[in-house]
């Protein structure tokens, strides 16, 4: 069973990350070596209640992207939101992909020539562009 004191350092340090300054406010006489000791002591509790604190916050996050993806004045705020909202949701949104190819111009007697290449005679060839 915890103490008081103790349950008040797990509580601060979930809220701080900092050992000291959580077993200061808890009211120890020496925060840095009780700090030390104390976040060992309880690391998974620690951990535990950081879990539950981040958990709790879900919500009110959620809340907050939705605001701002409907209400935020900036284009790139609002478009930054949705983009966090899919992520989370499992959404990834599609890279873009340059592509460049260079084209090659032909004149019509070359186009012709390849075309009886590949076909092998000129019949085949479209009266338009003899």
């Amino acid at each position: 069973m915890r103490t008081d004191k103790q349950d008040l350092f797990i509580e601060q340090y979930c809220l701080t990350g900092n050992a000291s300054k959580a077993a200061e406010k808890a009211g120890y006489a020496v925060p840095k070596t009780a700090g030390h000791k104390l976040k060992n002591q309880f690391s998974g509790e620690i951990e535990e209640r950081t879990r539950k604190m981040l958990q709790d916050a879900v919500p009110a996050a959620l809340g907050q992207l939705r605001t701002l993806s409907n209400e935020a004045l900036s284009e790139a705020v609002r478009l930054g939101a949705v983009r966090d909202i899919l992520d989370r949701a499992g959404y990834k949104p599609v890279e873009r992909v340059e592509s460049t190819s260079r084209i090659e111009t032909a004149s019509m007697d070359d186009l012709r020539r390849e075309l009886e290449a590949l076909t092998g005679s000129d019949e085949a060839i479209p009266e338009r562009l003899n």
